[in-house]
Parts: structure tokens; sequence; C-alpha cells
């Protein structure tokens, strides 16, 4: 498996190592919910199917320039290898790389104009995952946690999944900022680490280990029970989450059983077509089982894909980085859409920001936090749109300026929950979700 870094040399195993999972030994009891989701209905009282949001985080900060906003009329130095191509909707250009998601522009939208002021990875990464700019300055391999993320702020208002699903997934790791802060463990992703693309796909912890008979599986339960009996881990000592085991524990016993999370997991049942549509890579694969997580009616997924740190050969690594993975992005959206789930479903890909629109010595582009790309499509979102601008060479948003929050209130809408909500610390402080609750109406369909 390839290992990716960005320029701290933070690896996916560092982020592991320092996840939830293992803090609390690993694997699925690290992220069962105790709540139940209740079915939404319209107006007529129908049963409505509740949205969800698959968010594709591009780890490292992905250039504006060679994604979503070419500057074709920029100097050489500027507008660097890439060409831009045309779209589908008229007037609108991607670059070259950007072919699967140009041809379906009419469903996508494309904001040009969010900026903030924290050009590093911890605290650019923090900003855009929870909406909230770190409360002090954070270097730039800080792992930083001042507010709950989107994926545990969602997991903690819509509850759990139908049967028993972890209502937030993230794959194949958490992001630096992803999780709960002071929400509490119970809140935490579900991190599925294993590779979809390999032959007998089997997410740990929710079918019984190999080896391991259902008699004696419950024989082993039976004692833990018993052993319970001698020391129970209270409600009141919840603000630790080792003290969250018992509920974690007692949740996995009924996932293993769970006939729904048997079969969101089992992608050895999509049909060849469909795997071959997504690109038979690891992200494409992932993005398969984030739609087959949505249709299980999981709330949150966060598809986790680093690499994007590129301060050097930008162009080369482009051309191989890309097609594959904007190909899978349109072909998940593609599919939502044939299968009406589009229609409930945001899909979100964004990073923590862009990059410096004059080229490096290095064939690289550096972090730039004052300009930056972001694609929604789905949840209402109206397709062939375009928000904000940047200057005539990407070096800042000039247009309906944005900020993170306005990104931040906007996924809490779609989503339907109150971005102007106030929550409590265990401590009884009250912490706002956003600070400016503004969502981006031109998105809000």
């Amino acid at each position: 498996m390839a290992t990716h870094r960005n320029c701290e040399s933070i690896t996916r195993r560092d982020c592991l190592q320092l996840g939830l999972g293992t803090l609390l030994g690993g694997g699925l009891v690290t992220a069962l919910r105790t709540r139940g989701l209740a079915a939404a209905t319209d107006p007529l009282g129908r049963r409505a199917r509740p949205s969800s949001c698959i968010l594709i985080w591009q780890d490292g900060g992905p250039s504006h320039y060679e994604t979503f906003d070419p500057k074709p009329g920029a100097p050489s130095e500027f507008r660097g290898e890439h060409a831009p191509i045309a779209t589908k909707v008229p007037g609108l250009h991607f670059a070259k790389n950007m072919t699967k998601l140009a041809a379906i522009a009419d469903k996508l939208a494309v904001v040009r104009s969010i900026r903030h002021d924290q050009g590093n990875h911890g605290a650019g990464n923090h900003y855009m995952m929870t909406g909230a700019p770190p409360r002090i300055p954070v270097g730039c391999g800080a792992f930083v946690s001042f507010h709950p993320s989107l994926g545990s702020v969602t997991a903690h208002e819509r509850g759990a999944a139908i049967g028993g699903l972890p209502s937030y997934f993230s794959i194949p790791q958490m992001s630096r900022s992803g999780g709960p802060n002071f929400l509490g463990a119970k809140y935490a992703p579900f991190v599925v680490p294993d590779n979809p693309n390999t032959d007998g796909f089997r997410v740990r912890d929710v079918a019984l280990p190999k080896g391991l008979a259902e008699g004696r599986f419950q024989g082993r339960r039976e004692l833990r029970d018993r052993v319970d009996k001698f020391l129970r881990i209270t409600e009141e000592a919840a603000a630790d989450p080792v003290n969250a085991l018992d509920q974690y524990y007692e949740q996995g016993y009924d996932l293993m059983a769970s006939m729904e999370a048997q079969a969101a997991f089992d992608i050895g049942h999509e049909p060849a077509a469909t795997r071959d549509a997504y690109g038979r890579t690891p992200f494409g694969q992932r993005a398969l089982l984030a739609r087959r997580l949505v249709e299980a009616g999981v709330p949150f997924i966060t598809l986790y894909e680093g690499g994007w740190d590129h301060h050097t050969n930008i162009f080369k690594d482009l051309d191989k980085k890309l097609p594959p993975f904007e190909g899978a992005i349109a072909a998940l959206i593609e599919d939502l859409d044939r299968r009406g789930l589009l229609e409930t479903t945001l899909v979100v890909v964004l990073g923590e920001f862009g990059r410096t629109p004059k080229i490096n010595k290095d064939a690289g582009r550096d972090h730039w936090s004052n300009a930056m790309s972001v694609l929604f499509a789905g949840c209402g979102t109206p397709g062939g749109t375009v928000v904000g601008a940047t200057d005539a060479r990407g070096f800042a948003a000039v247009e309906r300026v944005l900020s993170p929050e306005n990104f931040a209130a906007t996924v809490y809408r779609k989503l339907g929950i109150d971005p102007d909500k106030v929550l409590f610390t265990p401590q009884g402080r009250p912490a706002h979700l956003v600070s400016d609750p503004t969502p981006i109406t031109e998105l809000m369909g």
C-alpha cells in the first residue's frame, strides 16, 4: 500500500496511531452510537429519506489551478502545464485532467471563493473540518481538536443509522481534526482501514472472527457479563472515552448480528460493471462502499485521500493521480443519481486550502489559503453553478468571498441541522456550532 506524506512527514500510520481507535483498543467498539434515527416525514406524513453527506477530503491541499479554477490568461509561470477544457456547461472550464467531471458539470456546483488565513496543514484542516478557526496558533504538523468535526456533530444530532450501523464513518482513516472533541468518544468516526479493492474484502469487527464459532462467542459474552457485575462503567464517568467501552461492546455484539451491516459491507455483490465504473483502485472502491453506506442509512461518510501536498513535480504527479480520482467521483455522482439517491446525498470535495499561483523552483506549488475551490453535488444543489471568483492570476478570492464558516453552515443546513445551534460541553460551557451560521445561498436550491 502506498504511503502518503505531507510536507511535515505525517503519514497515514501516524494518524491511525493517534486516532481514537488505538485509545480504546481498536475497531468497531470505538465508534458505535446509542441513539436511534427517527424517520423523517414530509408535510403529508409520508416517510422521507434523511439526507446524507459524503465528504471527500484531499489531504495536503489540492491546487485550484489544476482542478476547478484554471487561469489560461495568466503568465506561464502561473498557469502551468495543464490547459483548461470545456465542460458540459457553456463558458465553464476545468483543468485538463477533470474530463469525467467536466462531462457532468450540469450536476455540479463549484465554489471558487472560499478563503481563510490558516496556511498550514494542522490549522487549515481544523478550520475546514469543523467550521471553527483554531483558538491558538497551531503548527503545520499538529493534530488539533478545539471543536467537534462536521461528521461528529452530524452523528450527535442524527443518532444511529438503520440496523445499528455507526452514523459517522471515516475511510480509510480519520483526518487529524475529524474527531468529536467535547461531544465524547461515542461520536468519533468508525474507521475502515481495510482496502475494498482486494479479493475477499472483510471489515474487521463486523463479522465474527474466523474460527470463533457462534456458541463460543456467546460464551465469551456471558463471561464478560458476569465480570461486569463486579465493575460497572457508569454514565457519570462518560467524559473519559475509556468509560464508554461497556455500551460500545454491547452494540458491537448487536452489529455483528445485523443483516444491514453485513449487506452494506458486502461489496463483492456489486456487478463487475459497476465496480469497473468506479475504478479498480482503493479510492474508487471506497467511493463505491460510501454509496452502499448511504443506501444503508449512514448520514456522514468521510473519504480520506492523501497525497495532495505538491511542493514538487505537481504536473507529472497530477497527470497520474487525478484521472482515476476524478473519474471515481464522477461515477459516484452518476450512480447516486441513477438510484434516486443524489436528491438526498450531498457530495463535497475539498482539502484544507489551495496552492500558490506561482510555480516554485521545484515545479510545485506551495500552501495557499487565500484561494481554494470546493466541489458540491446533490442534496438540492443547483447544477451547473459557479459561486464566486478569484483574480486573474488566482491569488485571492475577489468576488463573493466566503469563509469556512459559510461552508460548514451549508453542509449542516443540507443535513437538516441548524448551524446556529448551541451545544454544551460536559462542563456546561456553551459552544455555537458555527460562529457565522449563514449558508452559501446559491447552493441551497
